[in-house]
């Protein structure tokens, strides 16, 4: 077990480390910064001045070491904007991601799981083709329409939630179903899957001979042997949530990362921009580390090497 945990660890390190240099390079390739920060009637000797004190004047090798001791040192730098520390910023604001995805994520498996489930165990009821058209539905639905037209409906119509802003649960409720709806859709889609090629084994049908009913077979058998899957999609749900939360903020003016990365993109505040990339790299390596200890702990096998 300690074998499998280091070397999942190390390489969630190389991970982090490529994605810090990456985007230390690419950002080199968007231009220089310093005449985004100076007025237009600036000379060259505030240009140059501006440069150095930004330390890019140096050479490349001594940015990119110092870039790396400021991110081991989690310095994000200064916003070019609003001249505060790109840390502070994104502190402000990530409890409202932090809420959003959160919010989502209840919802896709709240409801996404039980309905997978139910798809697979009565899948030959008529009243299953319904709730898979709705699935369907679900996972063909862009996020910014099914957004409007919740805002439209339950927030201008019939006035039942705020169509926009923050500040109450009730705020949150539209943006959180907007986001989860295709996560739903998928948790239900990889629950019926998982489920169904369970319900195929012979321990099931064994289980079914010896007069096991269905409420004991799936709380025994099925749901611990179906997880795996679940673990799986779960990792890429949740960096999924983060990434689709850039639409949903902005069409609920919601006050999170996702609102702060189109604003820093507007105003080519590329500092900030930087951080929020970086955070997102390293929630997802995190998410997928973690994914990959759980599968340690449902599946042993894995561990030892003779797992998927």
């Amino acid at each position: 077990m300690p074998l499998f945990l280091l070397k999942r660890l190390g390489q969630a390190l190389v991970a982090i480390f490529g994605v810090m240099t990456l985007v230390f390079f690419i950002q080199r390739l968007t231009g220089d910064p310093t005449y985004l920060l100076v007025p237009e009637t600036a000379t060259q000797e505030d240009i140059e001045a501006m440069r150095a004190s930004l330390g890019l004047d140096q050479p490349l090798l001594v940015q990119y070491v110092a870039y790396l001791w400021d991110m081991v040192r989690l310095d994000f730098g200064r916003s070019y904007v609003q001249n505060v520390a790109v840390t502070e910023i994104i502190a402000s604001r990530l409890p409202y991601t932090l809420q959003l995805a959160g919010g989502a994520l209840l919802v896709a498996i709240v409801v996404g799981l039980p309905v997978g489930l139910a798809l697979a165990i009565w899948r030959r009821h008529r009243g299953t083709n319904l709730l898979m058209g709705l699935v369907l539905g679900a996972q063909s639905m862009p996020t910014f329409w099914s957004g409007i037209l919740m805002i439209m409906i339950f927030g201008v119509w019939l006035g039942w939630l705020p169509p926009s802003g923050s500040g109450s649960l009730a705020h949150l409720v539209m943006p959180s179903i907007a986001l989860g709806l295709l996560s739903m859709a998928t948790y239900a889609r990889i629950a019926r899957s998982s489920v169904l090629d369970e319900l195929s084994k012979d321990y099931i049908r064994s289980a079914r001979a010896r007069g096991v009913g269905t409420g004991r077979m799936v709380r025994t058998h099925l749901l611990r042997n179906s997880l795996i899957p679940v673990i799986s999609i779960s990792a890429l749900e949740i960096s999924q949530l983060l990434a689709g939360a850039v639409i949903v903020e902005t069409v609920f003016a919601w006050p999170g990362l996702g609102q702060l990365t189109v604003q820093s993109v507007q105003s080519r505040d590329f500092v900030v921009v930087q951080g929020i990339v970086l955070l997102g790299a390293f929630v997802t390596i995190s998410v997928n580390l973690i994914a990959d200890i759980l599968y340690s702990v449902v599946d042993p096998r894995i561990r030892k090497g003779d797992g998927p």
